[in-house]
């Protein structure tokens, strides 16, 4: 029996997809253990081109089973749409079970979402750069104790007066706090619950129970986390972060596993940086360079098509990802996309008033910050068909190695395309 655990890095957006996709092939239970439909993994296979926002990246491996655990919460319309999409592409059995003690993501909490970046923009704040999907509304109401867990989908006659409360007390604040006479009708409220409920209650179980029988089985189990530990609600850039605990850490607690600790935690940075949504980031480029970039490497936001932010390799920002995610080994991805750049910038520290900054501060101290940057040689060779590390041009090795030094922790896997296999195992020798 294994616990392993896939975690970010950065800010999100590293290819956590690829990964968990290419490491599902060998595991039994694949659980994503927080956040909801606000990000997406992008995964390229036998199937073709998906992103999927709230089905595990193991769907793909008809003999595992993906678990939505507890830790997160879910827009049941979402999930509804998505399952559909992979069946209608060919994909199944999808094998999926819902938490019990997950919760809902409703419609309000998505008008919630908006109106509030509304409000920001419109009182001259800076939004936070929500995707809306109504994340941080469902996990607050959650903390508040309003929120409705997916179990209770099994017992409706029980939870029409329960959401009656909870509509009451959103409607005073649509009116309020965000001046919206319409509110939320609980009539419409409750047609999109039995609707879509309908179709999520028969995948609904205690998971906490499936995962144990697993584990005492001796199965694989494969932790998935969403976004990275730069928007990580505890040890993020905040407030520009999630509104869940994305480090491994959690892992178990997101996923309903108890005592039995991850063996492994394999955390994925791309080979050089991007970012979604606002908050400072200090090795962001501008200009043709950056939009080049993002096209080669495809660099928009799998759940909104936002173009992402193009940065320079972070290595201060990454070795504080890796010591706050624990990882034992490293995915570095996208390192194909650097082919023809040179020289390859990479950010060793920081510089703030004239001091040199050698560990991560806080976001006040960011906005403030430059990169100190030290450049390495590029390649111009096709790296996209390499499978040994030893076959990579010699400037292209000289990279990774420098950054895992940088880093501290050792770079197994190098991905050289989107592709499953598109992918150095430096760990075979």
């Amino acid at each position: 029996m294994s616990v392993e655990v896939i975690v970010g890095v950065n800010w999100g957006d590293e290819g956590k997809g690829r990964m968990v996709d290419y490491l599902a092939q060998r595991a039994d239970v694949v659980v994503r253990y927080q956040g909801g439909n606000n990000a997406g993994h992008t995964v390229v296979n036998e199937h073709g081109t998906f992103k999927l926002h709230l089905v595990p990246s193991g769907v793909f491996n008809p003999a595992a089973t993906n678990v939505l655990g507890p830790g997160m919460v879910i827009d049941l319309e979402g999930l509804v749409a998505e399952m559909d999409d992979l069946r209608a592409r060919g994909v199944g059995p999808l094998n999926i079970a819902v938490s019990d003690r997950a919760t809902i993501c409703f419609p309000y909490h998505r008008s919630e979402d908006a109106w509030e970046e509304e409000r920001l923009a419109g009182a001259g704040q800076r939004p936070f750069g929500s995707t809306r999907r109504g994340i941080a509304p469902a996990y607050g109401d959650r903390h508040l104790k309003k929120a409705i867990q997916v179990g209770d989908l099994l017992h409706l006659d029980a939870l029409r007066g329960r959401l009656a409360e909870i509509v009451e007390w959103k409607n005073r604040v649509a009116v309020g706090v965000y001046g919206q006479s319409g509110g939320v009708s609980l009539d419409e409220t409750w047609d999109w619950l039995r609707t879509y409920g309908e179709r999520v209650s028969p995948l609904v179980r205690d998971t906490s129970a499936l995962l144990e029988d697993a584990a005492h089985a001796g199965r694989t189990i494969l932790m998935e986390a969403q976004l990275g530990a730069l928007r990580d609600i505890y040890f993020g850039i905040y407030p520009y972060t999630t509104s869940s605990c994305a480090l491994a850490s959690f892992a178990p607690v997101g996923s309903g596993l108890f005592g039995w600790a991850p063996e492994r935690v394999v955390g994925v940075m791309k080979a050089f940086s991007t970012c979604v949504g606002e908050g400072p980031f200090v090795t962001e480029q501008t200009g043709e360079a950056a939009s080049q970039l993002r096209e080669v490497a495809h660099e928009y936001g799998a759940a909104t098509g936002r173009p992402r932010r193009i940065g320079h390799f972070d290595a201060l920002a990454s070795r504080y990802g890796v010591t706050v995610q624990g990882t034992t080994e490293l995915a570095l991805t996208k390192l194909d996309c650097l082919t023809g750049i040179d020289p390859l910038p990479i950010c060793t520290h920081y510089e703030y008033h004239g001091q040199r900054l050698d560990r991560f501060p806080l976001e006040a101290v960011l906005e403030r910050c430059q990169p100190v940057y030290e450049e390495m040689p590029g390649w111009t060779e096709d790296i996209a068909e390499t499978r040994r590390f030893d076959d990579l041009p010699a400037a292209a090795r000289g990279y990774v190695e420098e950054i895992e030094r940088l880093v501290g922790c050792p770079i197994r896997y190098v991905s050289v395309g989107a592709h499953r296999e598109s992918l150095i195992d430096r760990g075979q020798g």
